[in-house]
């Protein structure tokens, strides 16, 4: 039976799910982030999916979403969605260091996903951190630079936002951005799925990243699935999908 934990590890609130006869066992670990406005519990299916196949799943609510919403609604901190990534960059390490204290991580494994804005932390997560064992990034962006710019562009409410703040923001974005630095990856079994009729992250500079790399030595564990006319959701076959590539990943270490 899965269970699932409402915890605190160190000072970050978790869902935290694993196997209930393995609950005292050294596991695997495998993050899952959750998508903007989202929160750690619509993330459960995700979750269970990857606590089946044998890991201790962690799921954190990232900066102004779920347990840690301050003054109103995660949209109203719009002007933030590239600082909470890089908070959720920041406070990763000292997540895993709470479970490596504790529950200990097996074989040192340590995979990350997430969906949406937790599948572009997922790509700056694998640019900060070569530790990290592997990752699925479902319908994110590696092009975090990029991305933000068009995002400008198509926000009228940024027209009163001073330029040296929107500047700074850019700036900071490049040292996460997997995409400036795609030897990064360094062979590690990195998965990518995301639907051509995505209209929330466009499917065109995910997949022209991709096809820019897949030649190259450090992306040979670097693969991609395309959903034809699928949209901004995941659907469960996409989560069985990602979940059995971290169970693939942990079998050929």
């Amino acid at each position: 039976m899965i269970e699932v934990a409402c915890k605190h590890a160190g000072e970050y609130p978790v869902l935290e799910l694993n196997d209930s006869n393995l609950r005292d066992e050294s596991l695997p670990l495998a993050f899952f982030y959750h998508g903007w406005e989202g929160c750690k519990e619509k993330v459960l299916t995700q979750g269970y999916e990857i606590a089946k196949r044998g890991f201790r799943v962690i799921m954190p609510d990232a900066q102004y979403h779920g347990e840690r919403m301050v003054g109103g609604p995660a949209k109203t901190h719009f002007l933030e969605f590239w600082q909470i990534i890089a908070d959720s960059v920041a406070e990763f390490p000292k997540i895993v260091d709470y479970y490596e204290e504790t529950t200990g991580i097996k074989d040192d494994f340590v995979g990350v996903s997430g969906l949406s804005m937790g599948g572009i932390t997922t790509c700056a997560l694998m640019a900060s951190y070569d530790w990290i064992s592997s990752a699925v990034c479902l319908m994110g962006s590696p092009c975090p630079v990029e991305f933000a710019k068009k995002l400008i562009a198509s926000m009228p409410e940024v027209k009163n936002v001073p330029q040296q703040y929107v500047d700074s923001q850019l700036q900071a974005l490049r040292a996460i951005d997997l995409s400036l630095a795609p030897e990064k990856i360094a062979a590690r079994p990195f998965h990518f799925w995301h639907g051509t009729a995505d209209q929330i992250v466009p499917y065109k500079p995910t997949k022209a990243f991709y096809d820019r790399i897949k030649d190259e030595d450090y992306a040979q564990k670097t693969t991609f699935t395309t959903t034809e006319k699928a949209v901004h959701k995941v659907s469960y076959e996409t989560t069985v999908e990602m979940a059995e590539k971290f169970a693939e990943y942990y079998e050929n270490r």
